[in-house]
């Protein structure tokens, strides 16, 4: 079977299953990252080298027994289509946006503050429905980077060892990324890794939006407004998506008791809660997109 037919067959299950409600092997590695972070960097006190350390410790045994098993005969493509049903979120992000569509739609704005508050690590109390929408949109553009076309990305190019590493790196991202007194030094090294394994599918991503969106402003808001954007990877996809979708993203926002002047993204009016279903429709049809790409990469390869 063809990476292509694999990738497929990982996306049909995750449509049809989602995420594993029980056993769920990232929770199982959240503990583990839990305590090497509280042996290596108890109180705070771990430096950059002892990040090192422990992303190594995480990451590398159990990507190297995927590896391994991969060389199984017979084991090798069951084994790579778990892996990546097991890193990419597709189902799991309509599952988790939806519902703030859904809330707002109702005129329900305390619901769908507390369901984007699942979303995005920004204080959610005091949003309005725009803000609300806006969070939304912002959430699934950038997710559907990290948690659907980067995990396409490095199964494509390294198998099942290579989506295990990246979504073991994504989630250490996750939890030691913080730019913190706790994490700032011993999460140096995850963050910086994370980005580094994001730098070519942020862009590549970018450029999906831009295709199956308003193109041409798609590709000028990725232009001029990216640079400005803290993240080197969030910033092209959500100012390719925003510019995509129309609509404007962006601007100032409240994390952890602190408002953040975020530049603006995109061109267009602020979101309506029919642009979290046309931003999740724009990430769909770039997954679908993306298989079809590496099906017929395999065929013409065959």
């Amino acid at each position: 079977m063809t990476l292509g037919l694999m990738a497929l067959a990982a996306v049909l299950l995750d449509a049809w299953w989602g995420e594993p409600r029980r056993g769920h092997p990232l929770v199982a590695f959240g503990r583990l990252a839990q305590r090497i972070e509280q042996r290596l960097n108890g109180g705070g006190q771990g430096w950059r080298s002892h990040g090192v350390t422990g992303w190594c410790l995480a990451v590398l045994p159990p990507t190297l027994l995927v590896a391994g098993l991969s060389q199984v005969p017979g084991l090798g493509t069951p084994l790579a289509v778990l892996a990546l049903y097991a890193a990419i979120g597709l189902r799991s992000l309509g599952e988790h946006a939806e519902p703030v569509m859904l809330a707002l739609c109702r005129e329900d704005l305390a619901e769908a503050r507390r369901r984007v508050g699942y979303l995005v690590s920004r204080q959610t109390a005091e949003l309005d429905d725009t803000a609300v929408a806006r969070a939304a949109t912002e959430s699934v553009l950038e997710n559907g980077s990290d948690a659907v076309f980067a995990a396409l990305f490095w199964f494509a190019v390294a198998g099942a060892p290579g989506v295990v590493l990246y979504r073991l790196s994504n989630t250490l991202d996750a939890m030691w990324g913080y730019r913190n007194a706790r994490f700032e030094r011993f999460g140096w090294a995850a963050a910086r890794i994370d980005d580094l394994l994001n730098y070519v599918p942020a862009r590549l991503v970018a450029l999906t939006y831009a295709l199956l969106g308003r193109t041409r402003l798609a590709l000028r808001c990725w232009r001029r407004q990216a640079p400005l954007w803290d993240s080197p990877n969030a910033g092209p996809v959500m100012a390719a998506g925003a510019g995509a979708l129309a609509v404007s993203l962006g601007g100032p926002a409240v994390y952890h008791g602190e408002r953040h002047e975020r530049p603006h993204l995109g061109e267009g009016p602020a979101p309506v809660p029919a642009d979290i279903h046309r931003a999740l429709t724009l990430v769909r049809r770039g997954v679908w997109l993306w298989l079809a790409l590496l099906i017929a990469g395999g065929l013409w390869h065959a």
